[in-house]
């Protein structure tokens, strides 16, 4: 059991370093294309256990696994340096801070492509295949074998783990669904639907089920497209329950609440290859999660220097004189160590609540 918390363990960090590299990597390649400088490639943070120093740029690994960084010449401030990156063209620097996030979410289609290809035996659907009986919703007016589920409570079911998540959203028991029964589109208002029917391992259910379809190139490229959406759509809401006090910041989780979540769900998994496919699994939706944090427009993220180059662009053209960037790079730094004492306290609130219960 011990060696078996170890793999994952091991295996969680690979693929946060993974994730973590190729963001940085974005940035990296097209900073090169670009004919940006790159002072330093760095994987991780603090001391460095492994550098290298290759042309103008120092390759580097770091103590801490936490983060990393693409350090490029004039990146947070003024300089004479013809190849600093504030001397680029705003194209230039604009495909450079976008292409971290556009590496994670790569990332993210890449392990959902290889996980649908290769680990479905079958391709859900959203088709309802039966309904237990004597449940309240079966009816003509309501819910019937053979409908196909598209759209719940005003969310639409993009993938069959979408139905169940979108029920247990709503906690009156009553659902406004939207179905496709026989070609024609109908509105299925005020669906009586509660997780009250017994399991067989004493879970509370729905009490219906949702078949498969064939398998086939085009059904797993729709399948895969639709996934990729829905863990888009997942961040939408995990935001909006925040913002709307749905869920507490008590809710959230940093590194090691992630870690632990991750770790946990491949531990007890049946076998080894189903725990790797479920690590996976969640490694794609925390790949695109992440893509969309680091585009929200906050100083220190990509989102938020994207907005600064496109307001300094915007004020320079009107100026006519060129803006000083070590103010925008005071504010990122400023920024970022908020963020930093923010992360920190997540972390320590994960592990008193790993190690207190």
């Amino acid at each position: 059991m011990i060696l078996t918390y170890v793999f994952y363990i091991l295996l969680v960090i690979l693929l946060f370093s993974v994730m973590i590299f190729v963001h940085e990597l974005g940035h990296f390649i097209t900073a090169k294309l670009s004919g940006v400088q790159v002072n330093e490639f760095s994987l991780f943070m603090g001391p460095a256990i492994w550098k290298k120093q290759k042309g103008e740029t120092l390759y580097a690994l770091r103590c801490i696994p936490i983060g990393g960084y693409c350090a490029m010449e004039g990146e947070d401030g003024d300089s004479d340096n013809p190849r600093a990156f504030t001397n680029a063209k705003v194209w230039k620097r604009l495909i450079i801070l976008l292409a971290g996030c556009a590496m994670n979410f790569l990332t993210g289609l890449l392990i959902v492509a290889l996980l649908v290809s290769f680990a479905f035996e079958a391709i859900p659907a959203r088709t309802v295949l039966g309904i237990e009986e004597g449940r309240p919703f079966n009816s003509v007016e309501w819910l019937q074998a053979g409908d196909e589920i598209v759209e719940i409570d005003g969310e639409h079911v993009y993938v069959q783990g979408d139905i169940t998540v979108l029920l247990d959203r709503d906690t009156d028991g009553l659902h406004d669904i939207t179905v496709i029964r026989d070609g024609e589109t109908l509105e299925l208002t005020d669906v009586p639907m509660q997780r009250d029917y017994p399991g067989r391992n004493g879970e509370k259910l729905y009490g219906f089920s949702i078949g498969y379809r064939e398998r086939s190139f085009g059904s797993v490229l729709s399948y895969t497209w639709n996934q990729y959406i829905d863990f888009a759509r997942l961040v939408r809401l995990s935001f909006g329950d925040l913002f709307t006090g749905r869920a507490s910041i008590k809710e959230m989780s940093g590194p090691v609440g992630i870690a632990a979540a991750v770790v946990e769900q491949g531990t007890k998994s049946e076998t080894i290859g189903l725990g790797i496919e479920n690590v996976l699994y969640m490694f794609a939706f925390i790949a695109i999660s992440l893509a969309i944090v680091n585009l929200l427009p906050i100083p220190a993220l990509d989102g938020g220097r994207i907005v600064g180059l496109l307001v300094t662009a915007a004020l320079e053209k009107i100026l006519r004189r060129k803006i000083d960037p070590k103010y925008e790079g005071y504010l990122h730094a400023a920024f970022m160590i908020l963020l930093l004492v923010f992360i920190a306290f997540i972390t320590f609130k994960d592990v008193f609540q790993f190690f207190g219960g």
